[in-house]
C-alpha cells in the first residue's frame, strides 16, 4: 500500500509538471498516471486503495467543495441571481435531452438506455472547475460580474440534480414506478442540504469565537463534520433526501459569511490540503478508466460525446441571454461548463453491475467522457480566460 502511494503521488507530481512544461493542465499528467499505475495497465496501485477509491475520491472533492466556500462571497452570487439557478440544470438537461436524441441513432440503444448514459455523463465536475475558478477568483478575472461565482455555484449543485435524475431511471429501468415524490427528491435534498449546513456552520462561528484553538485544529474539526454530513447523506438519503456535498459548501460559506477573517486563514489551510488531495483524486479517477472499453467504443461514441457536448454549450449560453454579459464572456462560461470527472468515475459503473443490457456501452461512453472532456475544458480554460474576461 505504501509503496502504492508513493508511486501515485511521485509520479503524480512528475508527470503533471510535465504537462505544465507543457502549457497543459497538469491533470492530464495526473489522469494519465492513472490510466498507467491502473488496474487495466501496469496494475501497480494496490487492491487495498483501489477497494476505498471512491471515499478518497470523496475526501478530495470534501476539502475543494470546502475550500470553495470559504472564498465565496454569497453577496457576489446575490448580483448573478436567475442565471446561477438556471446553471445549476439546464446544462445538464440538455445534455440528457441530446444523449436522447443522439445514443439511439449512434449505438443502437434503446431511449430510456440513453436516458440513464445522459444522467451519468451529464454532471460537470467540481473537482476540475473550482480550483480553476478560485485562481480566477485569485488573479481577480471576471469578478466584477461575479463569473467564477456563478460557474462555483451551478458546479455545486448541477451534480445533485443530476444523481437524482439517475437514481430515478436506473429504478425505471429495474422496473420501478416513478412518482411525482420522485422528483420532489431534488428541491427537498438542496433545501435540507442547505439548512443543515447553514446551521452547522452558525454553531462552528460561535464556538470558534469563545473557544481558542489553533486554526489546524478548527480545520481537522470541519473535516471531521464534512465526513459526518457525508455519511449521513449516505445512510438516511432513503428517509429523507439529503446532500452532503451541499451541506458541506453551505457551512463553509457560513463561516466566510460569518467570519471573514477566520474563513481567510482556514482556506489557506484547505489550499495547502489540496495539493496532495488534487494527486490522490486525478490519478484515482485515472485508475477506473478502462482502456479496453475506451478502445473498443469505436468513433461512434467518441462523436456522441462531442455532440452532446454541443447541447449542454446551448444550454449554458440559454442561461445567460439578457445577462449583463458580453459574448466573450459567455464564451467562457460554456468552455468552463465542460469538464467531466468524478461524477462520471463514480457512477459510470453502477449501470453494468446492476446487469443493465447497456451497462458496458454506458460505462464506455462515461470512460471516454473524462478522457476528451476533463483535458479539453481545463486547457480550454487555462487558454482563454485572460483573453475572454476582463481583469478587475
Amino acid at each position: 500500500m505504501l509503496f502504492s502511494l508513493a508511486l501515485i503521488f511521485i509520479l503524480g507530481i512528475l508527470l503533471g509538471e510535465i504537462f505544465k512544461k507543457l502549457k497543459l493542465p497538469n491533470l492530464i499528467g495526473m489522469l494519465l498516471t492513472g490510466i498507467i499505475l491502473g488496474p487495466y495497465a501496469l496494475n501497480l496501485i494496490d487492491n487495498s486503495i483501489l477497494s476505498i477509491s471512491a471515499d478518497l475520491r470523496k475526501i478530495a472533492l470534501i476539502i475543494i467543495l470546502t475550500r470553495a466556500g470559504l472564498s465565496l462571497n454569497i453577496e457576489d452570487l446575490k448580483k448573478v441571481g436567475r442565471p446561477a439557478i438556471l446553471m445549476c440544470f439546464i446544462p445538464a438537461c440538455f445534455e440528457m435531452l441530446g444523449m436522447i436524441i443522439l445514443a439511439p441513432k449512434f449505438l443502437g440503444i434503446s431511449m430510456l438506455d440513453a436516458a440513464i448514459m445522459g444522467a451519468v455523463v451529464g454532471a460537470v465536475s467540481p473537482a476540475v472547475i473550482i480550483p480553476k475558478m478560485l485562481k480566477l477568483m485569485k488573479e481577480n478575472y471576471g469578478t466584477k460580474k461575479s463569473i467564477p461565482q456563478l460557474i462555483l455555484a451551478g458546479a455545486s449543485v448541477d451534480d445533485i440534480f443530476v444523481i437524482v435524475i439517475f437514481t430515478i431511471l436506473t429504478g425505471l429501468a429495474q422496473g420501478e414506478t416513478i412518482t411525482a415524490s420522485s422528483f420532489l427528491q431534488i428541491p427537498i435534498s438542496i433545501l435540507t442540504g442547505a439548512l443543515v449546513g447553514i446551521i452547522t456552520g452558525l454553531v462552528l462561528v460561535k464556538l470558534f469565537r469563545k473557544t481558542h484553538l489553533r486554526d489546524s485544529l478548527k480545520t481537522i474539526i470541519i473535516l471531521g463534520i464534512a465526513f459526518i454530513l457525508v455519511t449521513i447523506e449516505d445512510s438516511f438519503t432513503t428517509i429523507i433526501p439529503f446532500s452532503g456535498l451541499l451541506a458541506i459548501m453551505a457551512l463553509a460559506i457560513t463561516i466566510q459569511k460569518k467570519h471573514l477573517v477566520l474563513a481567510n486563514r482556514l482556506s489557506s489551510k484547505f489550499s495547502k490540503l489540496w495539493v496532495g488531495a488534487e494527486i490522490l483524486l486525478f490519478v484515482l479517477v485515472g485508475a477506473t478508466v478502462n482502456l479496453k472499453y475506451a478502445f473498443a467504443a469505436g468513433f461512434s461514441a467518441i462523436i456522441l460525446v462531442f455532440g452532446v457536448l454541443l447541447f449542454r454549450l446551448l444550454g449554458v449560453f440559454l442561461c445567460l441571454l439578457k445577462t449583463h454579459l458580453n459574448m466573450k464572456e459567455r464564451l467562457f462560461c460554456m468552455i468552463a461548463y465542460m469538464p467531466k470527472a468524478t461524477v462520471q468515475a463514480a457512477i459510470g459503473g453502477i449501470p453494468l453491475a446492476m446487469g443493465l443490457s447497456s451497462g458496458e456501452i454506458i460505462l464506455t461512453v462515461a470512460v471516454l467522457s473524462i478522457l476528451i472532456t476533463a483535458p479539453l475544458g481545463a486547457l480550454g480554460i487555462d487558454l482563454t480566460y485572460k483573453k475572454l474576461l476582463t481583469k478587475d
